[in-house]
């Protein structure tokens, strides 16, 4: 009776993990799909701890009040922009407890492994451990611990599938004969070193697209683990992960044009070099905010493009302000989101959730695309490369292809921006050097303040 229960729970769980994807798929419903995945996983966690095998939770409180210590901090102290980093971590927490729960259980049953375990359990561990060091590099890249640019060396493709097809084959022999620990060990030691390789060679403009695939992997390594244990939970949800995190990957890819062989081996994102001559014979036209408040005063409708300058700014409470502000003097304002602006998939969507921007004013590419013609006034908060018209323009462009943000098409264009440093494709953005654009350098946060106070100063004297 207990063991219906306990399956019947599973399924219930696997349902709700089922409904929480479908409900994350809409803003207005998001919030549904996270509490239904927090339920999934209480009954599941429920369930697995009332099994026959589990004879003591001596250890268990302990893994408990360990992973309740690191996890609460980093729930109520990392700020909302510092949630790719956050994302990374818990992916390489993941990883790491799929990866050690694998090595336990090859110790504890080697030699006596049957072959579609020792199967399942090689890509556990190899899945696992790669997993959990491209996290940790991934996150060293989104802190700034690690440069964003890519770390190139004179044949690292070479040398990072001789590492993977090293560790696979050896995994391969570990099904055949399951006994020889030594081998597993190197095995494990291979994938761990891959991890480090596949991730820094990588740019900050693919971080979105690496994030999601690292999810993928952790999601198949729980799934392994789950026909490891006999746990049909295990195998529902990391089946659900990993088939989910491939397809974001996927749809990232095509947000970018490009493709995976390119992503993951092409070192994409290295500053290109300027001559002294291409700097001076480019001249951009600066502004300051009551030049700018001026030009918004009039301005019948507004389209807001966010990207990772307002996250480092910490500057979507700001944009709230500034959005309502020009909303209350009859401007019509809308927010153009491109799917990889940032650094992880909806990352622009989630900071601006947290400021309270209404979801009917977050518009996808696809649709806000036509409104720029129309627009008075585009105002771009540090995204770079998703609104390059070289994209559509250069064919010698390396992002050529790559679907944008058109905010070249607008009558004017305001971009904050920090300095004219590349962004992270490691290329000039030509539309800064347009005569309708204007550039207003400063840190978002405090230049959209300067913003705010012009426009209030003007409404008070009107």
């Amino acid at each position: 009776m207990k063991e219906h229960i306990i399956e019947v729970t599973y399924v219930v769980a696997g349902a709700l993990f089922i409904l929480a994807l479908r409900w994350l798929s809409a803003p207005r419903t998001a919030r549904r799909g996270v509490q239904a995945g927090e339920l999934g996983m209480l009954l599941a966690v429920v369930a697995t701890l009332l099994r026959a095998e589990i004879v003591s939770y001596q250890w268990i409180l302990v893994g408990l009040f360990v992973g309740s210590a690191i996890g609460v901090p980093m729930a109520v102290f990392m700020p909302m922009t510092a949630m790719p980093q956050r994302t990374a971590l818990s992916h390489a927490f993941g990883a790491l407890a799929a990866a050690l729960v694998g090595i336990s259980e090859f110790f504890l049953n080697t030699p006596h492994i049957e072959h579609f375990t020792m199967f399942v359990l090689g890509l556990e561990v190899l899945l696992g451990s790669l997993t959990f060091t491209g996290s940790l590099m991934a996150f060293g890249k989104l802190q700034g611990i690690l440069p964003g640019r890519p770390i190139v060396y004179r044949g690292q493709n070479v040398m990072n599938l001789s590492l993977l097809a090293m560790a696979v084959a050896l995994a391969l022999y570990l099904v055949v004969d399951p006994a020889q620990s030594t081998l597993f060990l190197v095995v494990v030691a291979l994938a761990l070193i891959f991890g480090v390789l596949l991730i820094i060679p990588i740019g900050g403009a693919d971080m979105p697209t690496v994030i999601s695939l690292l999810n993928s992997y952790a999601g198949l390594s729980g799934a392994a683990m789950g026909f490891v244990l006999n746990n049909k939970v295990l195998i529902i949800a990391g089946a659900l992960d990993g088939a989910s995190g491939f397809l974001l990957s996927i749809i990232m890819s095509r947000a970018m044009n490009r493709n995976f062989r390119n992503i993951m081996f092409g070192a994409f994102g290295q500053v290109q070099a300027r001559t002294t001559e291409e700097i001076e014979e480019r001249p951009v036209r600066s502004g300051s905010a009551e030049e700018a408040a001026m030009i918004l005063e009039a301005a019948r409708l507004v389209i807001i493009v966010p990207g990772y300058g307002m996250a480092v700014a910490q500057a979507q409470h700001k944009v709230r302000e500034f959005s309502d502000l020009l909303s209350r003097r009859g401007t019509e304002v809308k927010f153009g989101i491109h799917p990889v602006a940032g650094r992880m998939p909806g990352h622009m969507n989630v900071l601006l959730a947290e400021a309270d921007v209404p979801y009917d004013q977050l518009v996808e590419m696809d649709e806000i695309n036509s409104d720029f013609p129309r627009a008075d006034v585009a105002v771009v908060i540090g995204a770079n490369d998703v609104t390059n018209p070289a994209a559509r323009e250069n064919k010698g462009s390396p992002i050529y292809g790559m679907p944008i943000l058109e905010v070249d098409k607008a009558r004017s264009v305001m971009v904050i921006k920090r300095s004219m440093a590349p962004g992270f494709a490691g290329i000039d953005n030509e539309l800064y050097y347009e005569d309708k654009t204007m550039m207003l350098f400063g840190d978002a946060r405090a230049v959209l303040g300067d913003l705010v106070n012009e426009l209030s100063r003007m409404r008070v004297a009107v």
